[in-house]
């Protein structure tokens, strides 16, 4: 099965942080059209600017703000009349240690679940129409295996989690069969992602993990390109890719 995606179009949400950043590298060197979201139009561009290949498109766009989504849509229908990959790579989260209850504010589970939740779920709304349009259409979505170990940066980030493992079981049921749709769960990654995690965190859980390392965020753009190539017979399922972390 070849592992070309020469002339696709691909949508990665939130490309310009780690697991983003290295799932557009890879799609982009696989050939794709790849279509980076940023916070900022500046750090978009500047992450397209090191792509492989050509065509590749920067645009603004918030997972929070579903005007933002709907109209990157409404523009990529303009361009290319179709979308055959989206990655919904964005995320946010806060260390809350789960005994202390009384700092998982009201606030903070609404910001949350917005962005973890809400927001990939907006944006395969707005996107069915153009992932229809491809006939062959795929979302990935970045979760986690704090949604099946309640372990995680907090309560709230691992419900969110389960919570898009659930999504995706539900969407593949309806988007079926023009559209497939799979999650990558990993484990802990070496990013920048969780705020105040540093090398002393990363050792000591690379010490328990089976594999006697953390994730890569190469590892797991990884397995975003075999869910576009290799398993194309998947959807409605999630990708495991933590080491076996999971198992201690």
């Amino acid at each position: 099965m070849s592992e070309s995606l020469e002339g696709k179009v691909a949508v990665v949400i939130g490309g310009t942080g780690g697991i983003g950043a290295a799932t557009a590298t890879a799609l982009a060197a696989a050939g794709a059209c790849v279509v980076v979201t940023g916070q900022t139009i500046e750090t978009a561009q500047r992450m397209i600017s090191g792509l492989p290949g050509r065509g590749h498109h920067a645009a603004v766009a918030s997972v929070a703000d579903t005007s933002t989504l709907k109209g990157l849509a409404d523009e990529l229908a303009s361009l290319h009349g179709r979308v055959d990959l989206l990655v919904n790579a964005a995320g946010f989260t806060r260390p809350v240690p789960h005994a202390d209850l009384d700092a998982l504010t009201d606030e903070l589970i609404d910001d949350i679940m917005r962005v973890n939740w809400r927001g990939q779920f907006a944006a395969i709304r707005e996107f069915r129409g153009l992932l229809e349009q491809s006939g062959a259409g795929l979302v990935v979505n970045v979760s986690s295996i704090s949604g099946a170990n309640g372990i995680g940066s907090n309560i709230a980030y691992c419900a969110a989690k389960a919570g898009l493992d659930v999504m995706t079981m539900s969407l593949a049921r309806v988007l079926a069969p023009h559209v497939r749709i799979l999650n990558v769960s990993p484990g802990v990654v070496d990013t920048g992602f969780v705020p105040g995690r540093g090398a002393n965190f990363n050792d000591k859980v690379a010490a328990t993990t089976p594999m006697r390392r953390i994730g890569s965020a190469q590892d797991i753009a990884e397995a975003v390109i075999a869910c576009a190539t290799h398993l194309t017979f998947s959807t409605g399922t999630t990708i495991v890719v933590d080491g076996g972390r999971r198992l201690g």
